[in-house]
């Protein structure tokens, strides 16, 4: 379980943003030679937009407890090895156990999380809490029982291309292990 599946859903995501942004290019290819009669060449300083048409995904249940929804924000490309996705967690919904070969960064955007690290205290999370879990560091993060949480997950493929290897569940017992939530 996990590194094949984790791969196959990166590759995957990947495919798409491709998809997306060559049929932007050629979009705007069309729209460019019909409107530009001085010159075709890009310059240099020009922004490069990618506009969303990327579906929310159904977090697998392989990697997830209860109902979580991903929006792939960016991708590992051949230049960037960065991958992001902004990460929504229903009440109760967490991550199985896992690690990242290259470290995780997640910045809360909305609700109320949790998150700990093998053998640490759970931590609560809000927005604007930033949280960076060491490469190869065992952890899980998910919403509070009675809250929705989302944030952003930010991470670095490692040379095979892998961003994460995903463990096993994260037990009832170990998540009812959080302390009360503060109001």
């Amino acid at each position: 379980m996990g590194l094949a599946t984790a791969q196959a859903f990166a590759e995957a995501c990947a495919a798409v943003v491709r998809a997306d942004v060559k049929e932007d290019e050629d979009k705007l290819l069309a729209e460019g030679a019909a409107s530009a009669s001085s010159s075709t060449d890009r310059e240099e300083d020009d922004m490069q937009i990618t506009r969303n048409t990327t579906e929310t995904a159904t977090g697998p249940s392989e990697w997830f407890t209860g109902a979580v929804y991903i929006d792939t924000v960016a991708t590992p490309t051949e230049t960037s090895r960065l991958g992001a996705a902004s990460v929504h967690f229903t009440p109760g919904a967490r991550t199985a156990w896992h690690t990242h070969p290259l470290g995780q960064t997640i910045y809360v955007t909305e609700g109320l999380g949790l998150c700990q690290r093998r053998g640490g205290e759970i931590e609560m999370i809000r927005p604007g809490d930033r949280v960076f879990f060491e490469p190869g560091e065992e952890h899980w993060h998910g919403a509070a029982p009675n809250r929705f949480m989302t944030h952003i997950a930010m991470q670095e493929a490692d040379d095979s291309g892998s961003p994460v290897a995903w463990g096993e569940h994260v037990t009832d017992e170990e998540y009812g292990a959080a302390p009360a939530i503060e109001r």
